[in-house]
């Protein structure tokens, strides 16, 4: 078995229903999105799963130099980000892929998926 990770992306920020565009989307994404969670779960397949802040709440730290750079914001200036992501556990990327295919339906999202480890 493997780790891999598959980042949600989505819109850079938030609005007033997340990244949707309306309060029943939102509802029947979190939902859908909760029902796979807990097929991993059941599974033994999820690691750890969580969403992310607004790409405007990070911050960029430079520790390369003679003085660490803050710097506000995101590394890149992009119109998507990634919004969430999940650390699974997969027999191979094939298997990883279809878990995919699974969560993009769910969440109604692309989904990048990533070996961890070096793998």
């Amino acid at each position: 078995m493997a780790h891999y990770a598959m980042m949600v992306w989505g819109p850079s920020e938030a609005g007033q229903f997340g990244t949707y565009s309306s309060a029943e989307e939102y509802e029947a994404q979190m939902k859908a999105t909760g029902l796979f969670n807990a097929k991993l779960e059941r599974q033994g397949r999820l690691i750890y799963a969580n969403g992310m802040g607004s790409a405007s709440a990070s911050t960029v730290v430079d520790n390369r130099g003679p003085a660490p750079m803050i710097t506000d914001g995101p590394y890149a200036e992009l119109t998507e980000y990634i919004n969430g992501f999940w650390i699974i556990e997969a027999a191979d990327l094939d298997e990883a892929l279809n878990l995919a295919a699974e969560a993009s339906r769910a969440c109604s999202r692309e989904i990048e998926v990533r070996p961890m480890g070096g793998e």
